[in-house]
Parts: structure tokens; C-alpha cells; sequence
């Protein structure tokens, strides 16, 4: 019989903490929907990296946008009437941001201004926009979670073409979360939070799917959230209801387990540092940023076109 070896397993390292000068003790919108109305002082997502090494993050209730620089040092971007939460880089200064109570939005770092980019789709507004990544031809894929689940397995998977065409991939999604691509751009996946599991989006040349399948299988509280992939391939997925990141092989077999601390709640995470080889992932409950070292450097993203 053919037993799996066990995945290495090591400690996610703290790397900074959102200082207390940003924090805010009280209740907010997002929270009591969320949260069950507990007083969230920050909830951070949507971690990206600039051509300077600078992290960005996203503080969903309090519609903010942070710079972490490579030391560790806070500063805010932009704070608007909105729930912010995953972002990719359009261009050097531009990020593009899944905004829950607004749809697709853009920030112009420099400025701190931020406006509107796709906000409904023939009229209709979406039902809660999670997380986003461009391919090689600037098609931008999105999730629309809502609050989708087992009970209303309704979520959706959307791409935006550069020429401005809208397509729905996927609408029977049970809590899409976060996506990535697999390095030849022809596997999307999908991370599927209260089906707790990631799915295999195969991307057909005429622009269709089909062959959907679940590509990996967790377990406890909450289930897979960001994702992202290395030069080699390997699926890493935040899983904020057991604190780990799972390291996937092509076969969706863990080969290592990066653990938070106790009590973490590791909700995505991003490549960064020299050579991209470290990963930076976002304690969301308790405002940190921690990170590992890897063996493989992340797989470089695209940017629209």
C-alpha cells in the first residue's frame, strides 16, 4: 500500500503588526455581518507587492489601504467609504481593488484617490467581490462571493476581457475566494472557502471551461482563502479556520505546512522580498503580517495591458 510522506512542517515567523495609532475599538458594518458584531479594530487581505519591495494590504471594515516597507514601517494609502479586499497592480501606480460593497474599484497610489472601475454588470450589482489576477493577455479574473455558501451555492467566477466584454465563467460556486493561475496560464484555481476545498478551473482555447473538478480537500472552521503559485508550480493556499499555509505538489499533495501561531487566522498572502522567494502572509483577526522562507520563489504576476 502507498502512503503519502508527511509534508514538512514549519512556524510562520512574525514579520510587523499594524501599529496601535491604527487601530480602531469599535463596531462597524462589516463586522456586525461578519463577525457576529464583534468590535474589529482591523481585518487585513489582499496583500500585493510594488517593483519597490513595498507590501500593500487592504483593512476590509475600515475601507483602508496600508504601505508596509521592507522594514516594517506602516503608512496609509488611502482610507474611502468602502470594504477593500483583494488587489492586483494595473500598472507601476495603479492597483485594482475587489471591493466588497463596491465592486471593482482603482486606486492611484500616489494620489490616494480612488474611483470607480466596474461597479455593476448590466445594471445589476454583484453580490460581493472578493479576489482578482490578471493572465498574460490582461484578461482579469474575479470572484462574487456575497455570502454564498452550502446553502446558496451561488457564487461566481467572472473574466474581464481587456476589451471590455464580461464573461461568467462559473455561477454555482459555494464561497469563491481567492484564485490564482498555474504558470502556463491554462488552470485556474479556485479557492472555495465554505466548500473547504480548492477547485480546478481548466481555461479552454475558445474562452469556455468545462471539467471542473476539486483539486484539493482541507477541513475544520473555515475553509481555503488566498492562493498563490511559485515558479515550480506548487499551489500555496491560506487557510484561515486551522492558521496554515499548505504547500500543494501538481497532485495536490501537501509537501510542507507553514503554521501561524496559535489563534492565527492566515487569510491570504503574497510573494516578496529578494528573489520573491519569501512569503508574506496576513494574520487578519489580530492585524500581523508574518512570513517564511522558501525554497522556490513566487511566480511573477501580470499586470493589465
Amino acid at each position: 500500500m502507498f502512503l503519502l510522506q508527511s509534508p514538512e512542517v514549519r512556524t510562520l515567523e512574525f514579520f510587523t503588526s499594524m501599529p496601535d495609532a491604527f487601530r480602531r475599538h469599535e463596531r462597524s458594518d462589516w463586522a456586525d455581518a461578519n463577525r457576529g458584531g464583534t468590535v474589529t479594530d482591523s481585518f487585513l487581505e489582499g496583500p500585493v507587492f510594488d517593483g519597490a519591495g513595498n507590501l500593500y494590504v487592504t483593512d476590509i471594515p475600515w475601507g483602508r489601504i496600508f504601505r508596509i516597507d521592507p522594514q516594517g514601517a506602516w503608512s496609509l494609502v488611502a482610507e474611502y467609504d468602502g470594504e477593500p479586499n483583494g488587489m492586483k497592480f494595473m500598472d507601476a501606480g495603479t492597483l485594482l481593488i475587489t471591493d466588497y460593497k463596491n465592486g471593482l474599484m482603482r486606486l492611484d497610489v500616489a494620489s490616494g484617490t480612488v474611483t470607480p472601475y466596474l461597479q455593476r454588470r448590466n445594471s445589476e450589482r454583484f453580490k460581493g467581490v472578493n479576489d482578482l489576477i490578471f493572465d498574460a493577455e490582461g484578461n482579469l479574473y474575479f470572484t462574487d462571493q456575497g455570502q454564498s455558501g452550502l446553502h446558496d451555492p451561488s457564487g461566481r467566477l467572472y473574466r474581464l476581457r481587456p476589451n471590455g466584454q464580461l464573461d461568467l465563467l462559473l455561477a454555482n460556486v459555494p464561497s469563491p475566494n481567492g484564485v490564482a493561475l498555474s504558470p502556463d496560464g491554462r488552470v485556474l484555481y479556485l479557492a472555495v472557502t465554505r466548500g473547504n476545498c480548492v477547485w480546478r478551473v481548466p481555461l479552454l482555447p475558445d474562452g469556455s471551461v468545462a471539467k471542473v473538478g476539486q483539486f484539493f480537500t482541507s477541513y475544520g472552521p473555515s475553509g481555503p482563502d488566498g492562493l498563490a503559485v511559485d515558479a515550480s508550480g506548487r499551489l500555496l493556499v491560506a487557510n484561515p479556520g486551522l492558521g496554515y499555509v499548505w504547500v500543494l505538489n501538481h497532485r495536490a499533495e501537501p509537501v510542507q505546512v507553514l503554521r501561524g501561531p496559535v489563534g492565527a487566522s492566515t487569510t491570504n498572502l503574497a510573494f516578496g522580498g529578494a528573489g520573491r522567494a519569501t512569503v508574506f502572509v496576513t494574520d487578519s483577526t489580530h492585524g500581523h503580517i508574518l512570513c517564511a522562507q522558501l525554497d522556490v520563489g513566487g511566480l511573477p504576476l501580470t499586470r493589465a495591458r
